[in-house]
């Protein structure tokens, strides 16, 4: 390995330069106008994974293309094969007047890179490039056989993902997936993401009246739906910020006293991270810290809330219908469609007579859970502590990331969520910027994570 640390100490000013490369194109998924430039930007990976020593090819699919580069490996290689995902498209840049730099003219100030993709994800994925090029230049052998799957559509839902993946199933077959898409607390703080909270939405429609009625004629004879849902919706959940719809918790894994510990090292200030929301006190579900209730505890949320006149002024009326959107974050084990079933259920029981109630499913994803025990996800934490120097953390995320499911529903591998992307990052907001020296770390985690994966 030493011949691979020097190589990467060495290069680093040359890495920094392939990062300002990368991120000056404006590989934006979401807006046909650069179209041209995700695919500039796919060609460019695809060369650069060549230049690397890679084998590499820009495969097509129906909407942005997606780029899959191999490491050399024998026909009948006996080491571990993971794949490392990643994705060049990026999130739109605007407002263009909040950036003090331009987002695709990247600039380092301060130990920093600014610019849109720095860290979402360019800045991650190249990392794990460097690592495999430092393997490769110095002669060095890697222990594992490495794929690297690089979208173009992660900003917009990822829709040629699993297709891409069904149809190349059996060369994309890994043990398992490696994926820096996520955080870490801080540079002294490495982690590893170990869950992610599920989605289940619904939306609800009180129906009352044929017709808004006046309500000085009306008012008092028939049911209000605005009202009739709002009452309903209140008994949803109690004063304690427990949900009440039966059966919600009932697969709901507990989290171990050694996992609880092991969160209360995170970094937490109750007053700025109130001062950061703007509200007056903070509440959540009695029992459990903020960041267990944000990480892995479920929920359910009104999104959207709807119901009679919404312009200035009065309007007398008694509407003709109410709607609400709702959706539910899910912890390991919950399944979206059971949880969608038993809210539409407690909904059903709980509207009155007086007024007609129509469900619509929407969209879910399982929650995710690796097992922080296992031997993958111990290998990581030791990588982790060898490139940052310090105790790695176990994260709990509270949000969703369905391409993960969708490697292990597809391909049947677990993923490695090692993140790389601190809290002031500015993720989808102007002034996005990437820490070099997280930047340099990085690529010493990766490096030293196939020696772990591959029992070097």
């Amino acid at each position: 390995m030493n011949a691979v640390e020097k190589y990467l100490k060495q290069n680093q000013p040359r890495f920094v330069r392939d990062l300002a490369d990368y991120v000056h194109f404006p590989s934006v998924s979401a807006q046909p106008k650069h179209n041209k430039d995700t695919a500039a930007c796919a060609a460019w990976v695809a060369q650069h994974c060549r230049a690397i020593g890679m084998e590499a090819r820009v495969c097509k699919t129906d909407f942005h293309p997606i780029v899959v580069a191999k490491t050399p490996r024998k026909k009948n290689s006996k080491k571990p094969h993971y794949m490392v995902y990643g994705h060049y498209d990026v999130q739109p840049p605007e407002p263009f007047e909040l950036w003090k730099t331009p987002p695709f003219a990247p600039h380092v100030a301060g130990g920093k890179m600014f610019g849109r993709g720095t860290s979402d994800n360019k800045g991650q994925n190249l990392a794990h490039l460097k690592a495999a090029e430092a393997y490769l230049k110095t002669g060095t052998e890697l222990p594992c056989d490495l794929t690297f799957v690089i979208e173009g559509e992660e900003e917009v839902g990822s829709e040629s993902l699993a297709d891409f993946l069904k149809a190349n199933r059996a060369e994309l077959k890994c043990d398992g997936v490696v994926v820096s898409d996520t955080g870490l607390p801080a540079k002294h703080l490495p982690a590893l993401t170990s869950s992610l909270r599920g989605i289940a939405a619904l939306e609800v429609t009180v129906h009352g009246p044929s017709r808004d009625l006046h309500s000085g004629i009306f008012g008092g004879s028939v049911n209000n739906p605005a009202l009739a849902l709002c009452q309903l919706l209140a008994q949803l959940r109690d004063k304690h910020g427990r949900i009440t719809v039966p059966g919600f918790y009932d697969e709901v894994r507990e989290l171990s006293p050694r996992e609880r510990k092991a969160m209360r090292r995170l970094p937490f200030n109750a007053p700025a991270y109130k001062k950061f929301l703007g509200v007056p006190e903070l509440f959540g579900e009695r029992g459990y810290t903020p960041d267990e209730q944000r990480g892995v505890r479920p929920t359910l949320e009104i999104n959207g809330l709807t119901s009679g006149y919404q312009g200035e002024g009065s309007k007398t009326i008694i509407p003709a219908w109410a709607r609400v959107k709702i959706t539910c974050r899910l912890v390991p084990a919950q399944d979206p469609a059971k949880i969608v079933a038993a809210v539409a259920r407690q909904i059903r029981k709980l509207a009155p007579p007086s007024v007609h109630v129509k469900i619509e499913h929407g969209h879910g994803a399982e929650p995710y859970w690796v097992e922080s025990e296992g031997a993958p996800a111990q290998a990581a934490l030791r990588a982790l502590r060898r490139a940052f120097g310090h105790e790695p953390v176990l994260l709990h995320e509270g949000g969703s990331i369905p391409i993960v499911n969708l490697f292990k529903r597809v391909l049947g591998a677990d993923s490695l969520l090692v993140g790389l992307a601190l809290p002031d990052d500015n993720l989808h907001s102007p002034n996005e910027k990437f820490d070099l020296e997280v930047f340099a770390k990085g690529q010493l985690m990766s490096a030293y994570l196939w020696q772990e994966l591959g029992g070097k």
